[in-house]
């Protein structure tokens, strides 16, 4: 199975009813599956913060609700997770391609890579970080954590899982 499938099937099968995304040439595969199956509803949006407002009401409306981003649109949603999802309780899972590690080639990217496992312990968002296709089934335990105990989960895809250097 390829890990783009891989991670859709986990995704899907972990409860996430509602993908909010940006495009990411790290996640081009996932969001292809996400669009050709056709099994879970997905939102293309225009800016991080969006899918935080986005996602805050689809799971008000019931839904469960994934954002789908590279791991630097997480900066541009700081205010929208401290002040309308911390501080109503409303659970978020942030999946997010990790660009700007190691062996990233775009300099631009590299100061949010580096910052981004920090970050998301200041906003004291729980990290997973998924670097190999055996990882993959921690996404479930990403989405029971912020199912029961109401809290927002970031996910991190390491280039390794794709085999990326």
């Amino acid at each position: 199975m390829s890990t783009d499938l891989k991670l859709y099937e986990t995704i899907k099968d972990s409860g996430i009813d509602l993908i909010l995304s940006l495009p990411c040439i790290m996640l081009k595969g996932l969001l292809e599956l996400i669009e050709e199956k056709n099994e879970i509803q997905h939102i293309s949006i225009t800016r991080e913060e969006e899918g935080v407002g986005i996602a805050a009401g689809a799971y008000l409306g019931g839904k469960t609700p994934a954002i789908l981003i590279q791991n630097s649109g997480l900066g541009n949603s700081v205010n929208a997770i401290k002040s309308l999802l911390q501080l109503f309780k409303i659970p978020v899972i942030f999946i997010m391609s990790h660009r700007g590690a190691e062996g990233e080639k775009i300099k631009a990217q590299i100061p949010m890579g580096q910052l981004i496992p920090d970050l998301l312990d200041l906003l004291k968002i729980r990290k997973f970080i998924i670097d190999s296709k055996e990882n993959i089934k921690n996404i479930k335990s990403a989405v029971e954590l912020s199912k029961s105990l109401d809290i927002s989960t970031g996910i991190l895809l390491k280039k390794t899982l794709w085999g990326i250097q």
